[in-house]
This record gives structure tokens, C-alpha cells and sequence, in this order.
């Protein structure tokens, strides 16, 4: 009977733990500004993080000469949802000017093509840092392979202009 009872506290330790790992996973992803029923105000407190990295190391050869603006994306994700318009008016818009680059971490098998893609593109380290944090934007100099800017859950179009257009002056000067 001890036995039966050491086993059922084992059981529930072990569901709350887990329950608290999934809470915690969602609540990364998700806001109150995410659900369908957000107003216009609730849309005007996306997070915006400034930010520079203290890596001087170069991105790949390839993304060399122009912001690279780097995407991490689930198709989970509603900050993802929320966002997509504007980054794929960015693309429109500033395609031959930056490099877009998404990384989708929808699943597994994602996940693994993307930390390939990141490996091969030098991103590895902007990968790894933000590869839980979906709906995150960076904006990146290639020739240091700093984070100019770094958005989150951003909707605000010329909130990325701005850091484009900052990057490009680092790149030209």
C-alpha cells in the first residue's frame, strides 16, 4: 500500500511539473494582445527591444552588403499571424535592398532544417538565442553580424523601416 501511494505522488509531482512546462511554453508565445478579439489599442503595445550584440563575427558571404532581417516563425504562433502582413510588406517593398530570412521552429523537423539553414548562413548563435521566442525580428549587420534592432510582436511598419535604413548607413560607412 505504500508502495501505491509513493507511486500517486511520484504521478502528480510529475503532471504538475509538465502542466507548468506547457503553461510556461505558451505563455512565451502567447499575450493578451494575441487573441482574436485585440483592439487597435491593444495592438499599439507590441514589444519593441532595442538591442546591439557585443559578436563581431561576419555572416555568411552570401548575406554580405545589405541588413539581413532575420524571422523566427511558427505557424502556431499568433504574434506569427499578427506580424506576417508587415513583414511581407517589408519584402515587397525592401527585397533587393535586405535579406529575409525565416526561420520556422513549427515543429521538430522545422526546427532542425532551420538550425541547419542558420549553421550554413552563420546565424547559428541568433538561432539558438531565439529560437523559443516566436514572432521575434532581427535586424542584423552582416559585415558584424550584430542585432541592430531587435522586434517583438512588432506590427508597426516603420518601426523596421527605421532599422533598416539605420543598418544600411552601418554597412555604407
Amino acid at each position: 500500500m505504500k508502495n501505491f501511494f509513493t507511486q500517486t505522488k511520484t504521478i502528480k509531482t510529475l503532471t504538475l511539473a509538465a502542466t507548468v512546462g506547457i503553461v510556461t511554453t505558451l505563455a512565451a508565445c502567447s499575450s493578451p494582445a494575441d487573441n482574436n478579439s485585440a483592439s487597435v489599442n491593444e495592438e499599439a503595445k507590441t514589444e519593441e527591444v532595442a538591442t546591439t550584440s557585443s559578436a563581431t563575427n561576419a555572416l555568411a558571404q552570401q548575406l554580405q552588403g545589405k541588413p539581413v532581417v532575420v524571422d523566427i516563425y511558427a505557424d502556431w504562433c499568433a504574434g506569427c499571424k499578427k506580424i506576417k502582413p508587415t513583414l511581407e510588406a517589408l519584402k515587397k517593398e525592401y527585397g533587393s535592398e535586405a535579406t529575409f530570412v525565416v526561420f520556422d521552429v513549427t515543429d521538430k523537423a522545422k526546427i532542425k532544417e532551420s538550425e541547419a539553414k542558420a549553421k550554413e548562413l552563420g546565424l547559428s548563435d541568433v538561432f539558438a538565442k531565439y529560437k523559443a521566442k516566436t514572432a521575434t525580428v532581427a535586424v542584423m549587420n552582416p559585415g558584424t553580424g550584430e542585432v541592430v534592432k531587435l522586434l517583438q510582436k512588432n506590427t508597426n511598419k516603420a518601426d523596421y523601416v527605421a532599422a533598416l535604413d539605420t543598418t544600411s548607413k552601418q554597412i555604407t560607412n
